[in-house]
């Protein structure tokens, strides 16, 4: 799955975004055992039965903007990202697919409702036919994310600016495209991913 990254969250394309204020939800659990189930649940869509045996983790792609360490999990102790929406990306029987979210408050919720939507999907394969599950997989096909700007274009900075200039333009950037000045949150969650990466 080329150009879809584990951060900044790579949104599918042509994907509506949540409009308004988000859901709280009444979702339990931690993120990182949600994330375990999410993983899990995907294992079972993708290999059935073979699941208790093999894993298809390694090639799933969990797209948000939370940063992560080199491990590739998210790093702790970091506060909520003000766009918690979450792309995740795998293959089922050789077709690309993604499964995205950004309804509610957190990042690990929006996890949570795609882990749901998927053992609910499960349901048709086991008491449906799997032919209506395939047809019902045909608006999940993952498209190509689109090329993202490298972080000093975004800000409108140079590359090696100073962290004050880099503060400065996101501060201006970020006041010209908020969604309450006229702006949208796609532009926003854009500014902000750009900010993280540029003081990573």
């Amino acid at each position: 799955m080329e150009n879809i990254d584990a951060f900044p969250l790579s949104w599918p394309e042509g994907w509506p975004r949540h409009r308004g204020t988000r859901e709280r939800g009444s979702f339990t659990g931690t993120p990182r055992n949600v994330q375990d189930e999410l993983l899990a649940e995907i294992d079972r869509l993708a290999l059935g039965a073979s699941s208790r045996t093999y894993t298809v983790r390694e090639k799933v792609i969990i797209s948000t903007n939370v940063p992560l360490r080199r491990d590739g999990f998210p790093m702790a102790n970091r506060t909520e990202p003000s766009d918690p929406g979450v792309a995740v990306y795998f293959e089922r029987k050789g077709k690309k697919v993604c499964f995205a979210c950004d309804k509610y408050d957190r990042v690990w919720k929006n996890m949570r409702a795609i882990q749901k939507t998927i053992d609910a999907l499960r349901g048709i394969e086991r008491w449906g036919s799997s032919d209506m599950l395939d047809r019902a997989f045909t608006g999940f096909a993952a498209l190509p994310a689109p090329e993202r700007k490298p972080w000093w274009v975004v800000l409108g900075c140079e590359k090696d600016s100073t962290y004050a200039h880099i503060r400065d333009c996101y501060k201006m950037a970020a006041k010209r495209c908020h969604p309450d000045n006229g702006g949208s949150h796609e532009r926003m969650a854009e500014i902000n991913a750009a900010y993280e990466e540029a003081t990573r």
